[in-house]
């Protein structure tokens, strides 16, 4: 197949899936490399950007989806009649920090960093697909695992978990006081979280 060839098959796939496809896959079905792949979603991501194209090409960990350009949000939602969802609240950020940073924790973890009660918000983000089921961990009771998903990273705009901003020196501080210090630095510098989220 011709390199251009290739971009449109990559196009075509992405555009049938609407859910993330593995650069991995792409490359089998296709016979090439997964460099190559990784090539040619990166043209395509520049291109669709530059262009100023009403579709966006996003990477999620090693996966790529093909999603709507953020600024035609509202838009889109008018045209499709669809309501604007709620932002996260605090305490379903503060959860979301504990488990990004922390992953994969259990819910009295996240229970003991808080100080509250989370099975409610755990139990929302888990149903908005921000969190999910990372297996059971090795004790008595076997409680749940929880790990960030493709969802967390796309609705944060980030390709992977590694992209979030660092945490403070932990030598000296409690626990509380690291997430809510690595929350509040995402806010500053994410200031328009999250529109396709719940308020929990």
């Amino acid at each position: 197949m011709e390199i251009h060839d290739i971009e449109s098959a990559v196009e075509a796939i992405l555009f049938a899936s609407g859910e993330p496809v593995s650069t991995g896959r792409i490359a089998a079905v296709l016979a090439v490399e997964e460099s190559l792949i990784s090539d040619i979603s990166k043209n395509l991501e520049d291109k669709y950007k530059f262009e100023r194209r009403g579709i966006r090409l996003i990477r999620l960990e090693d996966s790529l989806q093909l999603c709507s350009a953020p600024e035609y949000a509202d838009t889109i939602r008018l045209a499709l009649e669809t309501r604007k969802q709620p932002q996260l609240s605090q305490p379903a950020l503060e959860v979301l920090a504990v488990v990004a940073y922390f992953q994969p924790v259990t819910r009295a973890y996240i229970e003991q960093v808080r100080g509250v009660d989370c099975g409610y918000t755990i139990n929302l983000l888990t149903e908005r697909g921000l969190i999910e089921s990372a297996g059971r961990l090795q004790a008595p009771g076997r409680p749940v695992l929880y790990k960030t998903t493709p969802v967390f990273l796309r609705t944060f705009g980030i390709s992977d978990i590694e992209e979030l901003p660092p945490l403070p020196d932990m030598e000296n501080e409690g626990d509380q006081m690291k997430i809510q210090s690595a929350i509040d630095l995402y806010l500053a510098q994410n200031d328009k979280i999250v529109d396709n989220t719940v308020d929990g």
